[in-house]
């Protein structure tokens, strides 16, 4: 039986026009849909910039104001902005209890490979800069943002920066190569996301690049060890599947911990719809908030 929340998801990515049209009409769509939006609740909302680009620090009403959560959204590096993700941000920094900055990377086909890795280490470098412990910093992201979240502490590693307290990937899309089994067995079974999709997305974004390169597609990094906690949450429907489960192996095998939930039949990033209709959302939410609460440590 299908989650009534997917065919909800489904009729939803249908009406809003995200899968059909260029890269730059779906990034438009997408912004549009988050346009109709409510104002989150429950936080408050300030501009400012971050590592030379506009962010949104979202500050939970009684939060802590001692640590941060770095958030890197999605949209397969060509689509995604602080719109379409400020209420999964909110959401997340509610969770927290802690503020969370939100980036507005730079985005392909304007801006390719590795535009989008400079601004979130430009970002982090900025926040540690300012007086921000690693230790109460985390790095979180959801589909490229969390590719890009692994890919951003692999960047900072290379050059010997302290890394943060812990970081959360949400359906992470680490291998820019789709050629995980799942892209066969899982086909058409997630609406957000397909082969075809991604592939066009990873061609803009490489613009001739190795997808293999350790920061496109840190899967395939010489070493995933010496990274904070990670923790992956992924849907059982969902062709980024094998890439959440490989990513959270070879972390492991690397000699570092990596945790993965999995969601049964649901689909990718399906955190970012209201709990009204994918009750799972909430849940999940929940629960990565928890573990960067706890690794971010107690308030000063």
């Amino acid at each position: 039986m299908t989650h009534p929340g997917v065919e909800m998801i489904r009729t939803f990515v249908a009406d809003a026009g995200l899968g059909a049209g260029t890269l730059i009409e779906r990034r438009d769509a997408l912004d549009r849909s988050a346009a109709s939006s409510e104002p989150p609740r429950g936080v408050r909302v300030r501009r400012a910039e971050l590592g030379g680009r506009r962010a949104e620090w979202i500050h939970p009403d009684g939060g802590r104001d001692d640590a941060v959560v770095l958030y890197l959204h999605g949209g397969g590096y060509c689509i995604g902005s602080l719109d379409t993700h400020r209420d999964l941000a909110a959401r997340l920094a509610v969770a927290t209890g802690t503020t969370v900055v939100t980036l507005d990377y730079r985005l392909a086909p304007e801006h390719p490979f590795p535009a989008a890795v400079d601004d979130a280490s430009a970002a982090y470098r900025e926040l540690v800069e300012g007086g921000t412990p690693p230790g109460r910093i985390a790095v979180a992201g959801d589909s490229a943002g969390g590719g890009l979240t692994v890919a951003t502490l692999v960047a900072l590693r290379s050059v010997g920066l302290p890394l943060p307290a812990a970081a959360v990937c949400l359906s992470p899309w680490v291998d820019l190569t789709q050629t995980a089994p799942t892209f066969e067995s899982l086909a058409g079974e997630d609406p957000m996301v397909t082969k075809e999709g991604l592939d066009e997305m990873a061609d803009a974004y490489l613009a001739g690049a190795d997808p293999r390169s350790e920061l496109a597609s840190p899967l395939f990094a010489e070493s995933l060890g010496g990274l904070p906690p990670v923790h992956i949450e992924v849907g059982a429907c969902e062709l980024l599947l094998d890439d959440s489960r490989r990513l959270a192996d070879r972390i492991r095998a690397d000699g570092g911990s990596a945790t993965v939930t999995v969601w049964p039949e649901l689909v990718h990033v399906f955190q970012a719809f209201p709990g009204s209709m994918v009750p799972e959302a909430d849940e999940s939410v929940a629960a990565v908030g928890h573990f960067i609460a706890d690794r971010l440590g107690p308030t000063d």
